[in-house]
C-alpha cells in the first residue's frame, strides 16, 4: 500500500522546477556526478536488481503466457509476475531519466501513481494466493468439489479492477483537484485495504507453515506449500516496508531512507522467478534442464491434500475437479 506523499516528501522523489535547493540548481542535461547524494547513489543498485528482475519476470511471463499450460495457482503467478514486471518497468524507467536530469514535473505523477498501483496489485495478489492455499489445507475435499472452475481469473480480474480504481481515485483526488478531504478519504480507503490484506495475508501463511511443520517429518512438503511461504516471507520483509513507511507517512516524515524502501521493493519484485528455479529443480539430475521443465515443476499439482494422486502439470488440477 502506498499513500500520496506530502509536498515535503516529493523533494526525496523527484526534481521539480520550482522547487529546488540552494546548492542544487537544476538544469537538464548538465548536472554533473558530484552533485549526487548518497541517497541518489545508493538508488543505482535498485536499477541493476530491477533489470534482473525484468528480465526474470519476463521469462515467467513468456513461458506462463504461451509455453506452459495454466493450472489455478499458475494463473495467479502469471498475475503476479505481470504486477512485478510493470512495477519494475516503472521504477526502472522513473529512475533512469531522473539520473539523465531530463526530468520534468508533467508525467512523474503518472509514473508514481501507475507505481503504487503495482504494489497495491502485488499485496493483493500474494493475500489471494495464501487464501487459497490455506483453503486447501483446511477443507480440502470441500475445496476440490466447490471451487469454481474459473475462479482464479474472476479473483485476478476482480483485484485488477479495484487496484486500477484506487489508481485513478489517487490522481483525481491527490493530485488533479487536490482536496485534503478528497485525499484523506482516499488515504482512508487504501489503509483499510491494506489493513485488510496484510493480516490475511500472514495468517493464511503462518495456517501454511503449521502444516509444512506437520507433515515435514512424514513426507516432503509440497512445493507449492513452500513456494506461497517464501514468496510471502519475501514480501513481509522486503516489500511490506514500503507500505507500512507510507502509511505513517502520512502522519510522520519516514524514518527510513527513501533509497533503502525503494531497494527492498524492488528486490521484493525481483526474487520470484528465483525462488522458482529453486524450488523446481532437482538436484540428483546431472542433465540441465530448461527453465520451462523447472517452472513446470514448481508450479505444477503433483498432488493436493487428501489425494495421494499425481497430476501432470499439462492436465486440469484436483482443485477443479471432485
Amino acid at each position: 500500500m502506498t499513500v500520496s506523499p506530502t509536498p515535503e516528501q516529493w523533494e526525496y522523489v523527484h526534481y521539480s522546477e520550482t522547487e529546488r535547493s540552494e546548492n542544487r540548481t537544476f538544469i537538464p542535461g548538465t548536472a554533473s556526478l558530484e552533485k549526487f547524494t548518497f541517497g541518489e547513489w545508493m538508488l543505482i543498485p535498485s536499477l541493476v536488481i530491477a533489470l534482473v528482475g525484468l528480465v526474470g519476470n519476463g521469462l515467467v511471463l513468456w513461458l506462463l503466457g504461451f509455453r506452459i499450460k495454466r493450472n489455478p495457482f499458475s494463473v495467479y503467478i502469471l498475475n503476479l509476475a505481470g504486477a512485478d514486471t510493470l512495477f519494475l518497468c516503472c521504477h526502472f524507467v522513473f529512475y533512469i531519466v531522473y539520473f539523465l536530469k531530463h526530468f520534468y514535473y508533467n508525467g512523474i505523477i503518472e509514473m508514481y501513481i501507475l507505481k503504487n498501483m503495482f504494489y497495491v496489485m502485488g499485496l493483493s495478489l500474494l493475500a489471494a494466493i495464501s487464501t487459497e492455499r490455506c483453503l486447501s489445507v483446511l477443507f480440502p475435499i470441500w475445496y476440490r468439489c466447490n471451487r469454481p472452475r474459473h475462479m482464479s481469473a474472476m479473483v485476478c480480474t476482480v483485484l485488477w479492477t479495484v487496484a486500477t480504481l484506487l489508481g485513478v481515485a489517487e490522481f483525481v483526488l491527490c493530485f488533479n483537484v487536490y482536496s485534503y478531504g478528497f485525499c484523506l478519504k482516499y488515504f482512508i480507503t487504501v489503509s483499510v485495504w491494506f489493513l485488510i490484506f496484510t493480516p490475511v495475508m500472514g495468517l493464511s501463511s503462518l495456517t501454511l507453515l503449521l502444516r509444512v511443520q506437520c507433515t515435514s517429518g512424514r513426507r516432503q512438503p509440497h512445493r507449492l506449500y513452500l513456494l506461497v511461504l517464501l514468496n510471502v516471507l519475501v514480501f513481509l520483509l522486503c516489500g511490506l516496508p514500503m507500505g507500512i513507511m507510507n502509511f505513517l507517512s502520512f502522519w510522520h516524515e519516514s524514518v527510513m531512507p527513501f533509497w533503502l524502501l525503494h531497494l527492498l521493493a524492488c528486490v521484493n519484485s525481483s526474487v520470484n522467478p528465483f525462488i522458482y528455479f529453486f524450488l523446481g529443480r532437482q538436484r540428483h539430475r546431472r542433465r540441465k534442464e530448461s527453465f520451462r521443465v523447472v517452472l513446470q515443476r514448481a508450479l505444477g499439482d503433483e498432488h493436493e491434500v487428501g489425494s495421494g494422486e499425481r497430476n501432470n502439470p499439462h492436465t486440469n488440477s484436483p482443485e477443479t475437479s471432485c
